[in-house]
């Protein structure tokens, strides 16, 4: 199946890891005041089972058990260095680096990302990484090249209406 790597950023919405910890310790500081649970996941806008996890948490380690564990899950196997060179090679098209077509396909964007990183990736995992770098998939819209635009205008403007089945009135 043929792509066309459109670039279409877009925000994304990532954990702010900071911002979840300054909450926690706020947390903290209130559980030391004496707030109850309820009141500090009101406060915080948390749910009462985080809050009474983190409580759990303070009073066995205090502040220091509500620090942050660092990243979640697996770390990337491409640096964020290594997805500009990528896209950099992407934005320079598929005719640039040998290929027949302007079309992007799954296992050229693959070939393109072991030649830039090392790294080798199955093509099906590849949409991951253009995710991540904000682009999407998409498939090129076909259009004639003898498609004669003023004609096609101005044959909606004064035939169209003329031909078209009116309602029944």
């Amino acid at each position: 199946m043929c792509y066309n790597v459109i670039m279409e950023k877009k925000a994304r919405s990532r954990r702010d890891f900071e911002a979840l910890e300054k909450r926690r310790l706020e947390a903290a500081l209130l559980f030391k005041k004496g707030v109850k649970q309820a009141e500090v996941a009101r406060r915080l806008k948390a749910r009462r089972q985080s809050v009474g996890r983190w409580y759990k948490a303070w009073e066995q380690g205090g502040a220091k058990a509500l620090k942050s564990a660092g990243r979640a899950g697996r770390k990337p196997r491409i640096t964020e260095v290594q997805i500009t060179r990528i896209e950099k090679e992407l934005l320079k098209g598929p005719r640039y680096h040998g290929y027949s077509t302007e079309l992007w396909t799954l296992p050229r964007i693959a070939k393109l990302i072991q030649k830039v990183t090392g790294e080798r990736y199955n093509s099906g995992h590849v949409w991951r990484i253009l995710r991540r770098m904000g682009w999407s998939c998409q498939r090129p819209v076909a259009k004639a090249k003898e498609r004669n635009e003023a004609a096609i205008q101005s044959w909606r403007k004064e035939e169209w209406p003329r031909i078209k089945k009116k309602p029944a009135g």
